[in-house]
């Protein structure tokens, strides 16, 4: 079985958007007094601290039963972060307290002012997701600058995993947002003129300081955000689909930790901090898995530094961000492709298939053109 979240907007009428709000507040206040016992008894474990709240949030936020429990299983998933808490922003829901009717387009909810019916409006595409959904396990509510959504946890059965034929390797970066094995390049160029633009404008603004200027920052906040998410699921929808028709498997790098090990001059640092490679690699692994199409995981060492014709593995290969030159057999070309062509090597092994050569070159098929050599 699988989890995907749906998005639907919300339309509640004035007197329903209230109720909707009070319950937001007053969720939030419960996820904090539970928040301050957890951290002030070290009880972090959802019955222990359930033993210690409960009745208050009950007496003392009127929340109904589900809600507290919703409230303090939220609390449980905060253990280990120091600071913070909790904002008055969303509500979670189980199966009980949410209820769905994708034909009339309303979705039931528990307030603290008691059950509420509020008008979805849902897409067409909401709409197949929902209409194909194996049950709906429960949603969240949430409040956005001048509307309200539910987001519903919708459960699938997992589609037949198909025995891939070989592995697209996917090389994410920054001038290109990913290079495919097959040599196909994934600009992303439009997304960093978006980025600097957005920054340019951001740092003016903060530096004037005005009212005007203050309400224009509200405005701008979240739009590179959604920019970029909307690149990275088109991005993703295409290595996906790519992988699918040609019945092979994913393997991308593993680059957790990446903004720790990576030393940068000044400049360079706000854009390897905006760089949303793990939001790429959940739409990846989500797209993938509703999709039948294996994907792995595999080391990112030195996958730009090696020739994939001759294995030689030396840094001096990597001449420039865009360039490779072999040192060894004088293969020259893209350095990003080269280094998913090495991924889509590395794939094989990822999934304990016996590495050959001839698998190599089956897999590999067309992915390292003649280059000219040195």
């Amino acid at each position: 079985m699988s989890l995907l979240s749906v998005r639907c907007r919300l339309i509640p009428g004035a007197s329903t958007a209230e109720k909707l709000s009070r319950t937001v507040n007053r969720f939030a206040n419960a996820c904090n007094y539970a928040l301050q016992v957890a951290r002030r008894e070290n009880a972090w474990n959802k019955f222990a601290l359930q033993r210690l709240v409960y009745r208050e949030l009950r007496e003392r936020f009127g929340l109904s039963a589900n809600l507290a429990i919703r409230a303090i299983a939220r609390v449980g998933k905060r253990k280990g972060h120091r600071a913070g808490g909790f904002k008055a922003t969303s509500v979670d829901y189980d199966r009980r307290i949410l209820s769905v009717d994708v034909e009339a387009e309303v979705v039931s909810l528990s307030t603290v002012d008691g059950r509420v019916k509020v008008p979805m409006r849902i897409a067409g595409y909401q709409r197949h997701l929902l209409r194909s959904a194996r049950g709906i396990q429960g949603g969240q509510l949430v409040r956005g600058r001048d509307s309200w959504y539910v987001h519903l946890w919708c459960e699938y059965d997992d589609p037949p995993t198909l025995d891939p034929q070989g592995f697209l390797g996917v090389d994410l970066g920054i001038v290109n947002i990913a290079t495919d094995s097959d040599g196909e390049a994934y600009s992303g160029s439009h997304l960093n003129s978006v980025r600097h633009r957005q920054r340019r404008l951001r740092k003016k603004l903060q530096k004037k300081g005005t009212k005007g200027a203050k309400r224009r920052l509200k405005k701008l906040s979240g739009k590179e955000k959604r920019f970029a998410n909307h690149t990275n699921h088109t991005v993703s929808k295409r290595i996906v689909g790519k992988a699918q028709r040609t019945g092979r498997g994913i393997a991308i790098e593993n680059l957790e930790g990446i903004r720790n090990r990576v030393r940068l001059r000044k400049p360079q640092r706000s854009t390897l901090h905006s760089w949303s490679f793990f939001d790429l690699g959940q739409k990846l692994r989500y797209k993938a898995e509703r999709a039948g199409v294996p994907l792995v995981q595999v080391d990112a060492r030195n996958t730009s530094r090696t020739c994939p014709a001759c294995g030689h593995c030396e840094k001096l290969n990597r001449v420039s961000q865009a360039r490779f030159v072999c040192r060894s057999c004088g293969l020259v070309g893209n350095a990003d492709h080269f280094a998913a062509v090495n991924i889509s090597v590395r794939g094989w092994g990822a999934v304990n298939r016996p590495y050959s050569g001839e698998a190599s070159r089956v897999s590999l098929h067309g992915s390292v053109p003649e280059s000219p050599r040195l």
